[in-house]
């Protein structure tokens, strides 16, 4: 496996994972935060967006970056999933990178994965907790980086 194709399932694995944690959020969701000062769930959402816009720069031979307000849940949701889709597909390209797969790895893909995994511990404090699954039996797809994933095989209650 490439360098690329391995950065690419990771990219889908992130989405996959993103798609379980950012879907069915309880009303008000978006305002939940571990403590004062920390970041909100749609504050870490919006910064998700602006990674994978910084990420795709970056793999465009550029260093973009901007911070974003976060909007509606659904639609940063939905930009997220637009931005995943958009780096996924200039790796799919076969265009040369303006970055390495590893800083690309270490820079938007990590801290993406940290997040996602906060918005999941803010599930569970806002009461609507992410069902465990073994992430290793999951239906995960190289390029498929929707909001749109398989259903978990078997979650854990």
């Amino acid at each position: 496996m490439t360098d690329v194709a391995m950065l690419r399932h990771t990219v889908a694995t992130l989405a996959y994972r993103a798609a379980k944690a950012t879907r069915d959020v309880p009303p008000g969701f978006s305002d939940v935060r571990a403590a004062p000062g920390s970041r909100s769930a749609g504050e870490i959402l919006a910064h998700m967006c602006d990674l994978f816009d910084w990420g795709l720069s970056m793999a465009q031979g550029q260093w973009v970056w901007q911070d974003t307000r976060p909007t509606t849940w659904d639609a940063d949701r939905a930009r997220f999933f637009a931005a995943l889709a958009a780096f996924d597909a200039y790796l799919a390209s076969g265009q040369s990178l303006g970055r390495s797969p590893e800083v690309l790895f270490q820079g938007p893909v990590a801290d993406a994965l940290t997040h996602t995994g906060q918005i999941g511990y803010l599930r569970r404090l806002a009461g609507a907790p992410v069902k465990g699954e073994s992430y290793a039996r999951a239906d995960i797809v190289t390029g498929r980086v929707s909001a749109e994933q398989t259903p978990a095989r078997r979650e854990f209650e």
